[in-house]
């Protein structure tokens, strides 16, 4: 039950972090959000980026992971895909905010003159853009909580400004309405035998230099702490020894809310925002789905398909999606990550042997396209599972138009502008579109499904809507040629009839998709084509080890 009608003011929660990058705010932020969603508080969290980059659509996936799509078509960090998997709630462009775009904001004001030709700084005018930002989402009436991740660490420059604009907000919200996280680590030295609280110390000390004194702090750690360290840093860091978390390292992130309940984070946040709320946070769901992902009554071997292998990051959604599904099939999903350059005619048998199935994923560009479209030849022609992902559809479609039919020059123009057979090809509404950020079919898109169909009985429903991110499509030029060839449309949109879907009806699983279903797993909800694509491996597993 939502306090909205309770209190006056949305309450405010920042989550910083020290010592080193990668300690996991946004698993800590999604975790807190969690316990707070699971007591009846409605909660929504935020990420502000430190990077010049307007959003993080431009970026190399080797630069900063994936880049995470939401309903309204945001280009985003890959840290709201966590939050929305763990509080099944959609974010949207208001939940991330980069230093590119205050500025951008601040800069078009100024061209437009809507300073009255004061003098642009950074205090107040970039610091009132931030602060504007972090508040949006409260003004909305909406949420009863609203938690931002502050990215990077402090003492990075380029955080400077978002410190400022939280340490002016301490006192605009007052301290009830208020409160900051600090993430931090205390390291275990084998040869003392001892954790150190230096590190810790010295963050705080940091922080509190930008005027800002952390209320909470969430120390990383492989060892329990002692009451004594506890105390110890609660002594030099000025603050409360309840007040200090222990956050130990998990098998799964999905274990850190029930470590973070245990520990009474929630509790202890509720108490300093001055909010009663009597109820327990009731998370028996969310222990039931870890019980089934810890105990697992079977296995199967996914080969990933892709060109960012290198970082697993690229494909963070895609590798959650499998955990969602595979607890909900009791199956562990082992990933085999294959780097499509690496694939060849005379050695993808030997690399497929010890496959249940393939997943092609998305991706940019002419690299290690034709050792994908080499893996969907052999798994069609071998019956394996497959799923296709964006650009692994659209490889499914040009290994169908070269070998089944016969037409060898086949392909996207996004690598070969003059093939005779254009298959696949930019979008009419791509054509004279130059500025590449932000300007791709972006976001939630509504897809009919094809009676009869393999997606229609997955999903169990005629209509859907899922994320898009993509510049070229199916040719419909060639839709019917592909028809008459046992290629069958599982799903068109209904409003310019792009096609969605793609299936092979003579294989046992064979289906590529032209939008991302990975942006829309959650814990509570699984993504039905995952689920089925699971469940499909093991079949195939099964039947292959005579299991059946």
């Amino acid at each position: 039950m939502s306090l909205s009608g309770k209190q006056k003011k949305t309450k405010y929660i920042f989550v910083t972090g020290g010592v080193t990058s990668s300690l996991g705010k946004g698993i800590i932020a999604s975790s807190l959000a969690k316990l707070l969603q699971a007591r009846g508080l409605s909660v929504t969290i935020q990420k502000l980026d430190p990077y010049l980059n307007v959003d993080p659509g431009t970026l190399n996936p080797y630069e900063h992971g994936e880049c995470y799509v939401t309903d309204d078509g945001a280009e985003t960090d890959l840290d709201l895909g966590h939050y929305e998997r763990f509080l099944n709630v959609q974010t949207s462009q208001a939940n991330n905010v980069t230093t590119g775009r205050i500025y951008y904001n601040v800069l078009s004001k100024e061209r437009r003159g809507d300073f009255l030709g004061k003098t642009v700084q950074v205090i107040p005018h970039i610091t009132d853009e931030i602060k504007r930002n972090i508040l949006l989402l409260g003004k909305t009436g909406k949420y009863d909580i609203v938690i931002t991740e502050i990215g990077g660490c402090v003492g990075d420059i380029e955080s400077l400004p978002f410190l400022e604009a939280v340490r002016q907000l301490k006192w605009e919200l007052g301290e009830k309405n208020m409160l900051t996280i600090h993430l931090t680590l205390v390291p275990f030295l084998k040869s003392a035998e001892e954790l150190k609280t230096k590190p810790t110390q010295h963050s705080v000390k940091q922080l509190q230099e930008s005027g800002i004194q952390p209320d909470i702090l969430v120390c990383r750690t492989e060892h329990h702490l002692p009451a004594d360290i506890r105390k110890k840093i609660a002594l030099f860091c000025n603050v409360e020894v309840m007040s200090v978390i222990e956050a130990m390292d998990a098998k799964t992130i999905y274990e850190v809310p029930i470590l973070m309940k245990k520990e009474k984070l929630d509790q202890r946040v509720l108490y300093m925002l001055d909010l009663y709320n009597d109820a327990d946070s009731d998370m028996r769901k969310w222990e039931e789905f870890l019980q089934r992902l810890k105990k697992p009554e079977h296995e199967v071997t996914i080969g990933l398909i892709g060109k960012y292998v290198e970082l697993k990051d690229a494909y963070k959604s895609i590798i959650e999606s499998f955990i969602h599904a595979g607890a909900e099939n009791r199956c562990k999903v082992k990933i085999e990550w294959i780097h499509s350059e690496s694939l060849a005619v005379d050695n993808i048998e030997e690399k497929f042997s010890g496959l249940d199935g393939v997943l092609v994923a998305p991706g940019f560009g002419e690299r290690g396209i034709e050792g994908k479209i080499a893996a969907v030849k052999f798994v069609r022609e071998n019956n394996i599972p497959f799923l296709g992902i964006c650009l692994g559809m659209q490889m499914a479609v040009i290994e169908y138009a070269r070998n089944v039919l016969g037409w060898e020059g086949a392909h996207s123009t996004e690598m070969e502008k003059t093939t005779e057979y254009p298959v696949i090809d930019l979008m009419e509404d791509q054509q004279n579109v130059e500025n590449k950020g932000g300007t791709m079919r972006l976001g939630a898109y509504n897809c009919k499904l094809t009676d009869k169909s393999l997606a229609r009985k997955i999903y169990g429903k005629s209509k859907i809507s899922e994320r898009h991110r993509h510049r070229w499509e199916f040719n419909n030029k060639y839709r019917k040629d592909f028809e008459d060839k046992g290629l069958v449309i599982g799903g068109t949109n209904p409003e310019n009839d792009l096609v969605e879907i793609i299936e092979i009806p003579a294989n046992d699983f064979f289906i590529g998709v032209q939008y991302h279903p990975e942006l829309k797993s959650t814990v509570v909800q699984p993504h039905p084509l995952f689920i089925a694509f699971v469940k499909a491996a093991l079949d195939y597993s099964n039947k292959k080890n005579g299991k059946v």
